[in-house]
Order: C-alpha cells, then sequence, then structure tokens
C-alpha cells in the first residue's frame, strides 16, 4: 500500500450564501493550491462530491468544474455523495500509483429549499418516501428508541447539544419546546451552505508540501440496509465495521471529528466506534451546529487533519456519514511524524 497524506485543506460556511456554486469554490480551490504552492498542471487526479439533486439540475458538477479551470484538461472524477467518499475515490486512485497528487473537493447549498424535507426523497420509494416524513421526525423515531430502550437519556443529549453549542446550558436545552418528540431544536441540525477542498499526496511528496502531513493510516466505508424495517435503528453495524477496518482501535485517539447530525447520532457513533460516552473537547461534533449536505463528512477529515499539522494531535479520527439514519459510513484515521 501506498502511503498518502492529507497536505492542505481550505473551507467555507455560512448559514445563507448568494454564491453560486462556482463562486463559492472558486477561492478555496484557489487557497489550497496556493497554500502548498501547487498549479493544477501539478495536481494528478481531481475528484468531487455533491448533489445534482440538491442543485436542482442534471449534471451541475461539470459547471463548478470552472472552479477548478477549464484549461488545462484534468483527469477528473466526481461520486454523488459527500466529499469524503470523493477522498476515498482519490485515495484508491493514488493507490494504483500513477498519480502522485490529487485535489478533493465538495460543496453544498440547502438553503434555496427546506432540506428536512427534500430528503425524504431518499427514502424507500414505495412505503416510506410517499408519506413524505421530514428528516427531524426520521431522526425521531431513532431517538425514541434509544430513550426507551436504555442506550441514552435525555441528560446525555442535553450534553451534547452543548458541546456542539447548539445551547449555551442544559436549562436551555429543557426549555425548549419539542419539534419532533423526543426532539428539541437543539438536538437537530442547522443547515449552512459551503464547501471544502483538501490536497492529497503520496509519500515522497507530500514531505515537501507539507511540514508535518497528516498520514492517512486507515480508511472504510461500509453500508447498512436501506429499509427502516430489517435495521436494528438503536445500531450502526457499518459504523462499527468501517471503524474496525479503518484500524480505530489500535492506539488512543487524540482527536475525533464526527458527523453527527444529531445528538442521538452521536451516542450511536461513540459506542460503535468505542469512543468516550463522556468525550473531552477535543473529541467534537459540529455539523450539529452547522450540517452542509455533500460536504460535512469531507470537512470532518479537513478538521481531523488541521488539528495534525496544528501539532494538537498526533492520532485523529474522522468519520463521515450520508443517507438516513446513519445508514452509510465512512471512517478515517489520520496520523502525524513519519509516514
Amino acid at each position: 500500500m501506498r502511503k498518502v497524506a492529507v497536505v492542505a485543506a481550505a473551507s467555507r460556511q455560512e448559514e445563507k450564501m448568494l454564491d453560486t456554486e462556482v463562486e463559492m469554490m472558486i477561492p478555496l480551490i484557489t487557497k489550497v493550491r496556493e497554500s502548498v504552492g501547487l498549479q493544477q498542471t501539478d495536481i494528478d487526479f481531481t475528484c468531487s462530491g455533491s448533489s445534482d439533486f440538491l442543485a436542482g439540475q442534471a449534471f451541475s458538477f461539470v459547471m463548478t468544474l470552472d472552479a477548478v479551470g477549464p484549461n488545462p484538461p484534468i483527469v477528473e472524477s466526481h461520486v454523488e455523495m459527500d466529499g469524503a467518499w470523493a477522498l476515498y475515490e482519490a485515495w484508491v486512485k493514488l493507490q494504483m500509483g500513477k498519480s502522485e497528487t490529487a485535489l478533493v473537493y465538495s460543496y453544498g447549498k440547502p438553503s434555496p429549499g427546506s432540506i428536512r424535507d427534500v430528503l425524504a426523497t431518499q427514502l424507500d420509494p414505495y412505503y416510506v418516501a410517499p408519506l413524505w416524513p421530514d428528516a427531524h421526525s426520521v431522526a425521531a423515531l431513532q431517538a425514541r428508541l434509544l430513550l426507551e430502550g436504555g442506550h441514552t437519556t435525555i441528560e446525555q443529549l442535553a450534553d451534547y447539544a452543548v458541546r456542539a453549542g447548539r445551547v449555551s446550558d442544559h436549562e436551555e436545552y429543557f426549555s425548549q419546546p419539542f419539534i419532533a418528540d423526543p426532539l428539541r431544536d437543539a438536538d437537530c441540525p442547522s443547515y449552512a451552505d459551503g464547501g471544502v477542498a483538501v490536497i492529497l499526496a503520496t509519500e515522497g511528496v507530500a514531505e515537501k508540501l507539507s511540514d508535518n502531513p497528516a498520514w492517512i493510516t486507515g480508511i472504510d466505508h461500509r453500508i447498512d440496509a436501506h429499509h427502516f424495517g430489517v435495521r436494528d435503528l438503536t445500531m450502526a453495524p457499518s459504523v462499527r465495521l468501517a471503524a474496525k477496518n479503518a484500524g480505530v482501535s489500535d492506539a488512543a485517539v487524540d482527536v475525533a471529528e464526527l458527523h453527527a447530525a444529531y445528538t442521538t447520532h452521536e451516542v450511536i457513533i461513540r459506542r460503535e466506534m468505542g469512543l468516550s460516552v463522556r468525550p473531552n473537547a477535543k473529541q467534537r461534533s459540529y455539523p450539529l451546529a452547522a450540517d452542509t449536505l455533500m460536504a460535512s463528512g469531507l470537512l470532518r477529515i479537513a478538521e481531523a487533519s488541521r488539528a495534525i499539522w496544528e501539532g494538537g494531535a498526533q492520532r485523529a479520527v474522522a468519520h463521515a456519514t450520508a443517507g438516513h439514519l446513519l445508514q452509510q459510513n465512512l471512517v478515517c484515521v489520520l496520523e502525524g511524524g513519519q509516514p
């Protein structure tokens, strides 16, 4: 296996952007390339993650390539997934031995419509989607099972909401009315427009681009069943298996960046990954405060990498999820120091 590292990242999130996707990504892609002194001609592979459905038009990702530059021609690919899966494809491409560097980026703009309603279109098209349940109501089903099964408590959910910055304290949390019983507003994500871009490089190149590359020592992604009726919604076997295959339990974790859109998701992710139920300040879950569909997972990898670059961690874990109720999960382990 070739050793691959994340050497640079740039990101932006705002509650609502007036910029188009191209205007949003141009400064991020330019910044991430310039931060390591690369031109587009120096990058062997480019891969993006986004949603044409969210953008409202087919092949919208083709237009966003204008942010990369229309000339010269590039080797490019795209996934209709969170950018974390685009990073996985780029990692595989680098493993094939014909590329040394890769640009990965992703973006999303949920602000034009009601994203919590739009997400119903990803559900089972025969039995569930026609009922048009919004995302918070679907998450509330899982929350109720977790609470009644003794897997968590309301107080623990309040702790996670406070840590994520959704409320200042427990008193504020419990003063909120239910929006989808048993979930309060602080249990649910605040959506944001945004994007993120990262640079990957193989051993021998990464050391020239970064003083402290964040080496990907393990990465894996798995998927659980699509239909509610064949899943135990209090569990996420795909998280557990991806974490095991990525080697999360092989050593101590200094920083954990989790893509937990709901407080209940953090309960499940931590249990399945074997992380502390009462985490320290470095094990955070920011998407609860600003969730950008198609970019939050890649942003978790970028933030975990940044913790290594800045010396705040030697070993970091990043998690990304897609689909409903933690259906699809990717886990990436990053380490500083020698590859």
